[in-house]
Order: C-alpha cells, then structure tokens, then sequence
C-alpha cells in the first residue's frame, strides 16, 4: 500500500467523521430552536392522521433523523402523549421528512444550473459564518443558529473529503464486483443496507454514504436499489432498541414502524427483482445521487400513500406481535404513572423533556395539595382514615421526589438553551419546596391523630380562626401550582398578597390563643398542638411563594 493510499483511507474517514459530526451538531441545534415547538405540534394532532403525517415528516426535516424522531414517537407513546393511532401517522410522515438530507447531499448534482449551489463552493462560507455568529453574537438564539450553520458547513466539507478519497478507485475491479454481488442478491444488499444504518444509527447518514459512492459512479442500479430498501429497515433498530423493556405501547409504536419499512421493503424489492429481471441493462447501469434521491422520495410516499388507509391494521398488527402481559404493579398509581411520564426516550427532544418535567412537578403539587387539605380535614373532623391516607400519600410524593430528581439530573445535562437550564434549576428547587409541603401536610396529620388519641378539643373560636388561616394557605399554595401552570403573573401576585395575610394572621392568632391559654379558656396540651399547626400552616405559606417566586424568575 502506498503512502497516497493510507493518505485517501485518512481521508475518508475523516470525511465521514465530519459528515456524522455535523449532522449531530446541526441536528441539535434545529432541536434547540424548534424543540420548544414540537410538543404544540403534536398537541394539534388529535385523531387527524393526515396532519400526523405531515407533522411526522416536518419534525424529522427539522431534526434531520427519522430515527430521532420514531425514538421520540416511542417516548411520547409510553408517556401517554400520544396514542397508537396518532402515532403511526407520525411514523409514516418520519419516512419522508427523512428523504430531505438525501436531497441536500445530491444537491451538486442536479445539473449545471445548479453548480454554484455545490456543498463545497458554499461550505468553508458557511463555517465561517457559523463560527462569527457562535463566537462573537450575544443573544443564545443566534449562538444556536451559529451551531446549525457549523454542522451544516461541516456535513457538507465531510461528503467533499469523502468523494475526493473514493474518485482515484472509481475504476477498481472490486467495487464492480462487490455491487454486482449486492445486485444480484436482494436479500444481501438488504441485509448491508440495514447493518450499515443500524451501526450509524442514522438512515440519513448511511443514504448520504451511499450516495457519495453514487458520485463516483462506482453503484449499480440494481445494488443501489436492495441497499436503499435495506436502509429504510435499519432506521427502525433505534427505535426497537430504544423501546427494550419499556412499555407495552411503546414496544408496540416500535413494531409499528418496523411493519410499515418492511411491508415496503417487500413490495418494492419484489417489484424491483422483476423490473432488473426483464431489464438487465437498466439494473448493472450506473446511478447518480439525484436518482438515489428520487428512489429514495418514491419509495416513502408511495408506501404511506398504500399503508395510509391501512393504518389501523398497524396498530391491530402490533397488538398481535406485542402479546398482552398481566403485571402486577408494585408502586401506588401515582407512582407508576410518574415513571411512566419520566420516559428518557423524550430525551431526543430536550425541550419536550424539560416541559414533561415542568408537568410532573406540577402534578406532585396537586397530589401535595389534596393532602395537605387531607390533613386539615383530619384535624376538623378527627377522622382517622383521613390520617391514614395522608401518611400513604406522603410515601408517594417522597417517591416522586427522588424520581424527579433523577429526572431532572439527567435533563440538565441535555443540550439545552439558557432559559431551559434556568427553567431545570428551579423545578429542582420547586420539587424540595413541595416535598416539605408534604412533610408539613404530615405533621399536621400527627398532631391530628394526637388530638383523637387523647380526645382533646379546641374552642369553637380556635377552631374558626385555624379555618380562617387555613383557607388563606390552600389560597396560596393552589395560586403557586397556578402560576407553574399557566406562567401566570397574576397568580404570583395573589401568593404574594396570600402570603402577607398568613404571616399577619399567624402572628395575631398566636396572640389571640397565647390569651386564651392565660385565661384557662384552652388546655395546655392542645394549647401546644395549635401553635404547632399554626406553624406548620405559614410554613407552607413560605413554600408557596418560593414556588411562585421561581415562576416570577422566568417570567
């Protein structure tokens, strides 16, 4: 082997580590900008599987990966985001959005009138600007949009090395020999296709690879055609891997899209053997990446034009692959479903993490907040299986606590823009803040039980001041929850003003009963336990406007 030839191998590898580093960057950076989006997008789904389609296709344009987003489909499927039915739609629409990096790689040669538009005439252009705007622009959104144009420039500088390293082999026996092969087995050339995408973990990245041995016209039309098939069957590996001992929806969303690329494969592979059968000079021609592209585009929307009808059948198909299982679930309802929101496949959209986490705090706060009326009810009423369930559900949001938590680690360290990092840092602090609502909501449920166990009572006046103060808490807590909800100003506002009249009423009824015990009105013993409660209340009220305030820190 001659210098020259170790110098190509360097630079081919090279090559393609710029072309899969600039997808992942350029990737990232359209998730960045359109991940916050992406949640509404699929909020507007509903049952119209058509605008699933397009939404699918959109998404995977923006973020350059089926895979991605099959992955994501899978994540919001287990978390209850999406059903089945929407989600082979998505699925379908992931296909063809896909088919938009094969054009972009194809672009130089779509004839002479497009020769300026030559990824390495614009390239170098394109990295430079990308790095002006990443290095010097203050504002993250163009920082963000510098990183885009960085893994675009560079995606396109990879494919150029690429080429440049395969040209001097165009003519070498063993590329005529191997796609002949890969031609005239379909069943082998599928089997490369799959094995190649599911090693880059990207249908994108292994059509682009192809596509450049295309450029070199080294890819008979036949080989070309079985890989690209077999490419289509790889991209689903992401998805099944990703969906390995997650929940049954979510093995059965992955099956889905195994069945559409397969049933594809098929029909197309068979019509393919027949068509090189009868023209064998059309199967060992030679094909362009244009043509790739075109196949490529053909494939996708004929097989979700054929299978669009037949949607149903997928998810009915799935249902029979995935068989049904009784589980007994060792975690309270609750739990179970916070874990099941808590799904990390989300983590392929960063955003839509950050607000899955931004819903299950706000769903440990209700929880939080039926108990805590739990407790006050036990102290009003005395009944002590309102103690009991306060004490149950205390487990259930300690369980939460230290899922959200995890959850919440693992997110902050996702590619995510300046507000988002604020946004994790306070949920984090907003889960402690409501766990000790709960451990408050317990000490009022123990100094409950303590009142019924030593069959001790208030005045009637105590009892209509502990309700007085009592309501101004649930106020301020419910607003706080609010404010998380709908990112309302108007809520934080109302927690403030609750929280003054808590700690005014908290120092004038700690007076008022500080009397009444001089006065002999009130036993000492359950003296002691209304100021406890008392204390317990404005602690709460303290909760509250923290939670309200990291809200206010956002807005």
């Amino acid at each position: 082997m001659e210098i020259s030839d170790i110098s190509n191998v360097f630079g081919f590898l090279g090559g393609l580590g710029m072309f899969l580093y600039g997808m992942s960057i350029m990737a990232d950076g359209m998730q960045k900008t359109a991940g916050s989006r992406m949640s509404s997008f699929l909020g507007m789904l509903t049952n119209n599987r058509f605008l699933a389609v397009v939404l699918g296709a959109l998404i995977t344009a923006i973020i350059q990966s089926s895979g991605a987003t099959t992955v994501m489909v899978v994540g919001f499927v287990s978390a209850g985001v999406l059903n089945l039915s929407q989600a082979v739609g998505v699925i379908m629409g992931a296909n063809i959005g896909t088919t938009i990096t094969a054009w972009i790689v194809s672009m130089s040669q779509l004839g002479d009138a497009f020769e300026i538009m030559k990824p390495s005439f614009y390239a170098p252009l394109i990295i430079g600007v990308g790095a002006l705007l990443l290095v010097f622009a203050k504002s993250q959104r163009k920082k963000t949009m510098g990183e885009i144009m960085i893994g675009l420039g560079l995606l396109f500088t990879g494919l150029d090395f690429m080429s440049g390293s395969i040209s001097p082999y165009t003519d070498a026996p063993i590329f005529a020999r191997a796609f002949a092969l890969l031609g005239g087995n379909p069943l082998l050339g599928m089997v490369i296709g799959a094995a190649v995408t599911a090693l880059l973990q990207s249908s994108s990245a292994s059509v682009g690879i192809l596509q450049t041995l295309a450029m070199n016209g080294v890819v008979t039309t036949n080989a070309a055609i079985y890989i690209t098939l077999g490419q289509n069957i790889g991209s689903c590996v992401t998805a099944m891997l990703s969906s390995a001992g997650g929940s049954r929806t979510a093995k059965r969303a992955a099956v889905m899209h195994l069945a559409f690329n397969m049933i594809g494969a098929v029909v197309f592979g068979v019509l393919g053997f027949a068509v090189f059968a009868f023209l064998p000079a059309f199967a060992s021609s030679h094909i362009s990446a244009v043509q790739i592209s075109m196949f490529h585009t053909v494939f996708n929307l004929t097989m979700t034009t054929l299978l669009f009808p037949f949607g149903d059948c997928l998810v009915k198909l799935s249902g029979i692959v995935v068989k049904e299982k009784d589980e007994a679930s060792e975690e309270d309802a609750e739990t179970a479903e916070t874990l099941r929101h808590l799904d990390e496949r989300i983590f392929e959209s960063p955003a839509f993490a950050v607000e899955t986490a931004a819903l299950e705090v706000i769903h440990m706060g209700q929880i939080t907040m039926k108990n805590v009326k739990r407790s006050l009810d036990a102290i009003f009423t005395g009944n002590l299986e309102e103690i009991e369930d306060v004490y149950k559900t205390e487990k259930t949001i300690d369980n939460m606590e230290k899922m959200l938590t995890e959850y919440l680690i693992k997110v902050d360290n996702l590619s995510l823009t300046e507000r988002q990092k604020k946004v994790v840092n306070n949920l984090f602090y907003s889960v402690s803040d409501i766990e000790r609502i709960g451990d408050h909501a317990e000490n009022m449920a123990e100094q409950a039980e303590y009142l019924v166990g030593h069959e001790l009572d208030f005045t009637e006046t105590g009892m209509k001041d502990l309700k007085s103060i009592s309501d101004s808490v649930i106020r301020s807590f419910q607003y706080a929850i609010d404010a998380r909800q709908n990112g309302s100003m108007d809520s934080v506002r109302k927690v403030s003003q609750y929280e003054d009249d808590v700690d005014n009423q908290e120092e004038e009824l700690r007076e008022k009963h500080i009397e009444r015990l001089s006065s002999g009105e009130c036993a000492p013993s359950a003296g002691v336990v209304f100021l406890d409660i008392l204390g317990n209340l404005e602690r709460i009220s303290d909760h509250a406007y923290n939670l309200a305030g990291y809200v206010k820190d956002e807005l």
